[in-house]
């Protein structure tokens, strides 16, 4: 495992322990969190936006909106989300719109009535002389332990995709909507510039961290394992994490653990065996501490079934044989 002392988890509770609502600590995190990929590599050849600098007046806004989340709450609306990356989008565009930079959000361009071309995730003020064209996205990947150290080898939790098919689409076709002739009858003005902007966490096997090129050197990491090793983990204090509080570290109260199902290990080990049986999917878990009464996340990872390293193998193989 990492050095815990030097953990993204321990830089984020210096800088944002005061904050207690999750939707703005899930803000935070988007604002001030490494993105996943280096936007100086020269692969990316300038495709790659870094995150913002946050400044001290926007340190400062997100201490009033912690103290009062009228604005938030009214943006993010009362549906329940369930996807992760919608809702990570429309933190995103509430904070644009906030600092007077937000021109369109999810803007659909179509070829047709039943041709749907493609969406531009945010399209922000760059001056009376045009835009600049973001694409936005939040992901978690599996490193597989013996798929080798590749863009490919850096899976979803469901296997449904990975960060290479990922980029292959963005680099290919979505930042490429702006020059689509459909889109052109849409655009308020010229676009001046566009890249992807990509957040998110990696979990490597064991928590050894593979360096990877392209990849940012300090971005978000955990650790991933199967359900039969947990008994080798250290930590004996776990929090199962909902998909929304995925982004940020995880703090919560320590008087409420019975209804945040607070696990030690052997109860996490028992607790996942049963949810395995009938929903064989990856579960994210946070390692926490106590601190000044709330618990407060020190590591991460996801727990995947016992099978998946075989799933995640015969995945790669019908890859390979379509290839």
């Amino acid at each position: 495992m990492p050095d815990k002392a030097d953990s993204y988890q321990a830089q984020f509770a210096r800088r944002w322990g005061h904050l207690d609502r999750p939707h703005v600590r899930a803000l935070a995190w988007l604002l001030d969190a490494p993105g996943l990929l280096d936007p100086l590599h020269p692969g990316w050849a300038g495709k790659i936006a870094a995150p913002s600098v946050v400044t001290s007046e926007v340190a400062d806004w997100l201490a009033r909106l912690d103290q009062d989340s009228a604005a938030l709450d009214a943006a993010l609306g009362a549906r329940a989300w369930t996807r992760l990356g919608l809702y990570a989008e429309k933190l995103m565009a509430f904070y644009y719109q906030q600092h007077g930079r937000l021109v369109a959000h999810g803007l659909q361009v179509r070829a047709s009535r039943n041709d749907t071309v493609g969406e531009f995730d945010f399209l922000l003020d760059a001056g009376p002389g045009g835009v600049e064209h973001i694409e936005f996205a939040t992901k978690f990947y599996l490193l597989e332990e013996t798929a080798g150290v590749r863009f490919d080898s850096l899976v979803g939790p469901n296997l449904a995709d990975s960060l290479g098919a990922k980029m292959r689409k963005i680099v290919d076709k979505q930042l490429l909507l702006g020059v689509h002739p459909a889109a052109q009858a849409l655009l308020p003005r010229p676009v001046l510039g566009v890249r992807a902007l990509v957040m998110g966490w990696l979990f490597y096997p064991a928590g050894r961290v593979a360096p990877i090129d392209g990849i940012a050197p300090l971005h978000c990491r955990g650790f991933w394992c199967a359900l039969a090793e947990i008994e080798a983990l250290e930590f004996d204090a776990w929090v199962v994490l909902p998909r929304l509080q995925w982004l940020a570290p995880y703090m919560g109260p320590a008087q409420s653990a019975s209804t945040i199902n607070l696990l030690n290990r052997d109860g996490l080990q028992a607790a996942l065996a049963h949810q395995f049986e009938t929903a064989p999917a990856p579960v994210l878990v946070a390692v926490v501490r106590q601190c000044d009464g709330m618990l407060v996340e020190t590591a991460r990872g996801f727990i995947v079934p016992d099978d998946w390293r075989a799933r995640a193998a015969q995945r790669r193989a019908t890859q390979a044989s379509r290839a």
